[in-house]
């Protein structure tokens, strides 16, 4: 077990994206407290890994109020006596651009990715310091972090500051012994995140077309990563294995980001 003995803090606990990196830190034996806005995803991943016979805690936090964002690392530390890992992954979205976004909801977008990002990785920090631990934090980019994405312009924004927060924060950290990595998902396969949803015991009404097969088309690879493949990598990122690693980027992409852009998969023998 790569994570046996250590305490993982997820932000955004949903059956999709942070549920599947939540569960796969479990079950290579990390404590871990799942943090949401909607209590229904916080407690429901928790109890899912309490069923699993793993150790959970589920804990309500809007990431923009720092009074919240410390008491669950407190809360953290108290019921398992530190936090060793931080995935910071809130986030929501909004399809909407420039000219049509309106500022209140930039700011409120803005503040959840990349403001709750900055309150746990301070209040994180600053407990392993305290307690001369060593750490992994690892942010979750996008694809849509890298490139420019029209009409999606507070998320893209966002994800693109949220890989030089890592940057940043990776260096200034770096002589407390805590590493800082990002991890980039993409246009995600929604089949597992159903099942996960029912597996967690809520009821799912699974779309009747495959409204992800333009995506699918146009990666590399012809296929898009589950929720455990982003989950595999984090746990990488948290391990030992990855002890020389900071500062760094893990895309998990299928290709995306590394096509030449003229060049459609789809076309064989283009």
């Amino acid at each position: 077990m790569k994570l046996k003995d250590r305490v993982a803090i997820v932000t955004g606990t949903s059956p999709n994206i942070g549920g599947g990196i939540a569960e796969a830190l479990a079950a290579e034996g990390a404590a871990l407290v799942a943090v949401d806005a909607v209590a229904e995803n916080a407690n429901d991943c928790a109890a899912y890994i309490q069923g699993q016979g793993g150790k959970a805690l589920g804990i309500t936090c809007d990431v923009t109020d720092e009074a919240q964002v410390k008491e669950a690392v407190a809360q953290a530390v108290a019921t398992f006596g530190k936090v060793d890992v931080l995935v910071n992954n809130a986030a929501i979205f909004n399809k909407q651009g420039v000219l049509d976004m309106s500022y209140d909801f930039w700011l409120r977008q803005t503040g959840i990715i990349l403001g709750g990002a900055f309150l746990f990785t301070k209040h994180v920090a600053q407990s392993l310091i305290e307690r001369q631990l060593p750490g992994s934090i690892i942010n979750i980019i996008s694809t849509a972090g890298h490139q420019g994405e029209p009409r999606n312009v507070a998320y893209s924004t966002s994800k693109g500051g949220l890989m030089n927060f890592t940057r940043s924060t990776a260096m200034e950290l770096v002589s407390h012994n805590i590493r800082v990595n990002s991890l980039t998902p993409t246009a995600t396969d929604r089949a597992e995140s159903f099942d996960r949803a029912e597996r967690w015991g809520r009821k799912v009404e699974r779309p009747a077309t495959d409204v992800m097969a333009p995506y699918r088309a146009k990666i590399p690879m012809q296929k898009l990563p589950s929720p455990s493949d982003y989950g595999r990598a984090a746990v990488f990122l948290a391990s030992d294995d990855a002890a020389m690693i900071t500062g760094t980027d893990l895309r998990v992409d299928a290709g995306a980001i590394a096509r030449y852009w003229p060049w459609d998969p789809s076309e064989k023998g283009m």
